[in-house]
């Protein structure tokens, strides 16, 4: 496997680590479908505490898989997959283009 792979792969190693959790997955799923949420409403849809989604959320936040917009009080989250899309495109091309 060439440098700009392993490059790639390692670039691509948070995102893994934020999407291996069963909580933060259920997050996404959720926001799949019913976005923008704020966290009181993610909370009423899942099994954890107010404060563990919260945490959940900074994770998936800190990865650019959701984004936060402040209305008034309210926080909302939604989905924003775009950057983490684009990753895991590249590493998919440079794995294929470098490594068959």
């Amino acid at each position: 496997m060439g440098q700009k792979a392993i490059d790639t792969f390692r670039a691509c190693i948070p995102l893994f680590q934020a999407l291996s959790d069963p909580y933060r997955q259920d997050i996404i799923l959720l926001l799949a479908e019913q976005e923008p949420l704020t966290v009181n409403q993610i909370t009423e849809n899942l099994t954890l505490s107010r404060p563990a989604v919260s945490h959940h959320l900074k994770i998936l936040r800190d990865q650019q898989l959701v984004s936060l917009e402040q209305k008034g009080t309210q926080r909302f989250y939604s989905l924003e997959l775009d950057n983490a899309a684009v990753l895991l495109k590249e590493l998919v091309q440079t794995v294929e283009e470098q490594c068959e």
